[in-house]
């Protein structure tokens, strides 16, 4: 079973956190919410509070598949802002293993952190800029090698989808979109 980390910040956008995580969890994965603060509990954008599995200090990330970044403002300043984090991401991506990102995150994490140089990526409209040492694709899903990147809010399901393809099969991820009903709205 793929092993993934969920970084949460204090501001992280809600729908981009936990939809991934819902649709990960169906297909089987093993997801860990972990705070970047000392506590669990992360308030979102919007003033959810979310009780994260683990807080940053407590674990090691040498098992992670996959690593992933929420977007969402403040929540994708504060990820950059945590040293552990960009650390966790830079050996990461270094070493081949899966790293993604949505929204701000993209832009405000990965690209100073050097990891979408060269690469094709995508964010939300409006931090395009800082994509300038990689391609910015407009898409709302890009991957490029172990990096996959998404736009915002309404790319959450199919990020996910795509994702969850990745780290178990596309057939998998069909199953639980259309368990879902993901694939009867987008045949509207």
């Amino acid at each position: 079973m793929a092993k993934v980390y969920v970084f949460l910040a204090e501001g992280f956008e809600d729908v981009e956190a936990l939809i991934p995580i819902d649709v990960w969890r169906r297909g089987g994965l093993d997801v860990v919410t972990v705070s970047i603060t000392d506590f669990p509990m992360v308030q979102s954008a919007h003033g959810v509070s979310i009780e994260a599995d683990t807080i940053f200090e407590q674990c090691d990330f040498s098992d992670a598949d996959l690593l992933f970044l929420p977007g969402g403002m403040p929540g994708a300043s504060n990820l950059y802002a945590h040293e552990g984090v960009c650390e966790t991401i830079k050996n990461q991506h270094l070493s081949g293993h899966k790293v993604a990102a949505i929204c701000a995150s993209p832009a405000v994490v990965l690209a100073p952190l050097g990891v979408l140089d060269g690469k094709r990526a995508t964010c939300y409209p409006g931090f395009e800029e800082a994509l300038a040492k990689g391609h910015y694709t407009g898409a709302l899903i890009t991957v490029d090698g172990n990096v996959t990147t998404g736009e915002g809010p309404a790319a959450a399901f199919p990020f996910a989808y795509e994702l969850l393809a990745q780290m178990t099969s596309p057939q998998e991820a069909q199953q639980i979109a259309e368990g879902m009903r993901f694939t009867h709205l987008m045949a509207r």
